[in-house]
């Protein structure tokens, strides 16, 4: 099948290559099953001219759609679905050319991603897949040339598809009203999105951990309910993290990260609250890192600014704002009475997007730096990881009996 240039610039926005049915053996298989992505066989390379193709080898054929997205410039391929397992993103592309990066990973559950980004504006003359007769396997193949600026952005967008930019890894569960303290747990990055790697050690892997640890330890309490934004290894969007944690009427969001930072030598596990204002220049590096995640996964964000809104308020209300910090101030000290080690400045502020819920207090705990040859090695350690658990839960709990203490000298 090949989408000519021509065709392609009218019709990008619906774009969908499905189910390619072919004579032979493979006529017979079911294109919505498993497949795997070989490194052998799958390449993106500069060509003549201006040109660029991708090539993808697969062990079958399977559903995909291919589209552009802007600002910045990005190639989006969907796989129904696509076992990137064993592959990383050099074997794909070996030397940065007119394709200057490429991730991939699971989106959705039964859908997965590879994410392109553009060094300046190409389209695809050509989309094909052809399948092996006898054997079933697949070569997605795609020839990407330049385009002016003005034709890239009219082609530009997502082909329509509602829930895309907000899939949790599962539905929640029904919001109650029945007095539980509610804790949302939002294990940071997932599929699509690596966030920090470093040393054969993935943010995304590492926080899914902590965070399923750090929930059976406050559900053995008896006295907490415990929601997470996702538990397994695939992508959730910004908004769609705080959307769950408000369908769930939660009393307290935690965000769970170990970034990396190229500057300022950030070591020691640090609290974070909400301030458009960022409290230093590492944190406001930190904030922009984490809200480029849906860029980062493939999102076309043109349009949302008003149904973000909604969900991601400019400021948090004037009595939540305090509560958060304390649950920052509760959290710090559990963790460094349980030997942490903390940041010199371990309570810091910076505007993430998932700290931006109204009526929610909300902080993202950096539980140590990937950067930090001692937080990697401490992160690794999963006796430590243990006692950093246990410590943060018994902060939540610390700052869950203060605030309901609290809370009648609030009302009067």
């Amino acid at each position: 099948m090949l989408v000519q240039n021509n065709r392609y610039l009218e019709h990008m926005r619906t774009l969908l290559i499905l189910l390619l049915w072919l004579a032979g053996p493979a006529a017979a298989q079911d294109l919505t099953a498993f497949a795997r992505v070989n490194a052998e066989g799958s390449v993106i390379e500069d060509g003549w001219f201006g040109r660029s193709d991708v090539t993808l080898s697969l062990s079958q054929g399977v559903p995909y759609r291919v589209f552009t997205l802007d600002d910045p410039a990005r190639l989006v391929i969907d796989f129904r679905e696509a076992d990137f397992s064993g592959i990383v993103p050099a074997d794909i592309l070996p030397v940065p050319g007119h394709v200057s990066a490429v991730r991939f990973g699971a989106f959705r559950p039964g859908w997965s991603r590879l994410v392109a980004d553009l060094a300046q504006p190409m389209l695809p003359a050509t989309i094909g897949m052809r399948i092996d007769p006898s054997s079933g396997a697949a070569t997605i193949a795609i020839a990407l040339e330049r385009a002016e600026q003005d034709a890239f952005a009219a082609a530009a967008g997502a082909p329509p598809g509602a829930g895309w930019d907000v899939a949790a890894a599962a539905p929640p569960p029904p919001p109650m009203d029945d007095g539980v303290f509610t804790v949302v747990l939002d294990p940071g990055h997932g599929g699509v999105d690596p966030g920090a790697v470093r040393d054969g050690v993935s943010e995304k892997a590492l926080m899914l951990q902590i965070a399923a640890a750090l929930a059976e330890s406050l559900r053995r309490t008896g006295e907490v309910r415990v929601v997470l934004t996702r538990t397994e290894d695939v992508f959730v969007s910004l908004p769609g993290r705080v959307a769950l944690a408000h369908e769930v009427r939660a009393d307290l969001f935690v965000s769970l990260h170990a970034d990396a930072l190229s500057q300022g030598g950030a070591r020691g596990a640090t609290v974070y609250t909400l301030s458009e204002q960022a409290s230093d220049a590492a944190s406001a590096q930190l904030a922009v890192q984490h809200d480029r995640a849906d860029i980062i996964a493939g999102l076309d964000l043109a349009g949302t600014d008003d149904q973000v809104a909604g969900v991601l308020m400019d400021l948090a209300r004037q009595e939540t704002e305090p509560r958060a910090r304390a649950a920052s101030a509760a959290v710090i000290a559990a963790m460094d009475a349980a030997g942490g080690p903390m940041n010199s400045r371990p309570a810091r502020q910076a505007g993430f997007s998932v700290l931006k819920s109204a009526d929610i207090p909300s902080i993202l705990i950096e539980v140590g730096f990937l950067s930090s040859p001692r937080d990697l090695a401490n992160l690794r350690d999963p006796v430590w990881r243990a006692v950093m658990v246990e410590a943060i839960a018994q902060g939540i709990l610390d700052w869950r009996a203060a605030d309901l203490a609290q809370q009648p000298l609030v009302r009067q």
